[in-house]
């Protein structure tokens, strides 16, 4: 099965009330499908729930959700709460992104244990039951390791069922496995083990690697594989009429060769026709038909969402 282009732009920075309204109703209007937030302390300015909730007021057909909130951060029954409330006030236009939680400069600054990886995903695996749960329109009870919920009908229902659309983002072989058992959405992202953006995570989001997680992501999903979208977040996009000589440049910074550099899964870079090939030759060969851009370069990289969005 092929997916269509989905095109979404993640908005970050210190932005003003009139700026971030005319930002969403720019990303609707040229065509993209979803405006996602980050989830962090640390170097992010606006609050993920609220900015969402801006966003979908002031448009008409733009989804939004957060790429991706950190499941540490709150408690999954306060999420899945607040997430149907916003469903149900957009008509329908919400996905809940969500992770294990990464940057451990955010713990620290909070006062939040940082555990280890697999005691992170463990929890994350935990949240979305108690999510789903929330979203059934039935009381529900669960007990694990790490939430318990006794006899708990949650309101409101949402408006999409049964629920809104789950986007789980991760870079290791066991949250994408999770991902691929569980999500609708996969964002494949560059293994931050290491708790911070290192050029050992730029390396890990090489074309070997890349596909290496695709295959992960098959693995957890058997059956329901095909049903999936495979999402990449494009940190360095731009069109340029020499690829080459941009690969060039920031190679070094992370320690790949030019050639690596354009291969890699978070690189994309060229003229409108070239980045267009580049995205239709990535979705012939690793499956990723969601692809998201920043609010620093999606005007620029609008021709190509015209293009392609849809097809």
């Amino acid at each position: 099965m092929t997916h269509p282009f989905r095109f979404g732009v993640q908005v970050g920075g210190a932005l003003g009330a009139s700026e971030f309204a005319e930002l969403a109703r720019r990303v609707e209007a040229l065509g993209y499908s979803t405006l996602y937030m980050p989830d962090h302390f640390v170097d992010t300015d606006l609050a993920p729930m609220v900015g969402l909730s801006v966003a979908a007021a002031v448009t008409t057909d733009l989804r939004v959700s957060a790429l991706v909130f950190a499941n540490d951060y709150k408690h999954p029954a306060v999420l899945a709460k607040e997430i149907a409330t916003l469903d149900v006030l957009s008509d329908g236009r919400v996905d809940l992104g969500i992770g294990a939680g990464w940057m451990q400069v955010d713990y620290d600054q909070l006062g939040l244990a940082y555990d280890r990886p697999g005691v992170r995903i463990d929890r994350l695996e935990e949240a979305l039951a108690v999510i789903r749960g929330c979203w059934s329109a039935e009381p529900f009870s669960f007990e694990g390791a790490h939430y318990r919920i006794t006899e708990h009908r949650a309101t409101p229902t949402p408006v999409q069922r049964p629920g809104p659309p789950i986007l789980i983002g991760g870079g290791g072989p066991r949250i994408l496995r999770l991902a691929g058992a569980h999500a609708d959405i996969v964002g494949i992202n560059p293994n931050l083990r290491a708790g911070a953006i290192t050029a050992d995570a730029a390396k890990d989001a090489l074309a070997a690697q890349t596909r290496q997680k695709v295959e992960w992501i098959r693995e957890g999903a058997g059956d329901r594989f095909a049903a999936i979208e495979l999402q990449i977040r494009y940190f360095f996009a731009q069109v340029t009429d020499d690829a080459q000589a941009l690969a060039e440049a920031m190679a070094p910074m992370f320690e790949v060769s030019p050639v690596e550099a354009l291969e890699s899964g978070v690189f994309l870079a060229g003229t409108v026709d070239q980045i267009c090939d580049t995205l239709v030759e990535r979705r012939e060969t690793w499956g990723v038909s969601n692809v998201v851009f920043g609010n620093d370069n999606f005007e620029m990289l609008a021709p190509v969402v015209a293009r392609l969005a849809g097809s």
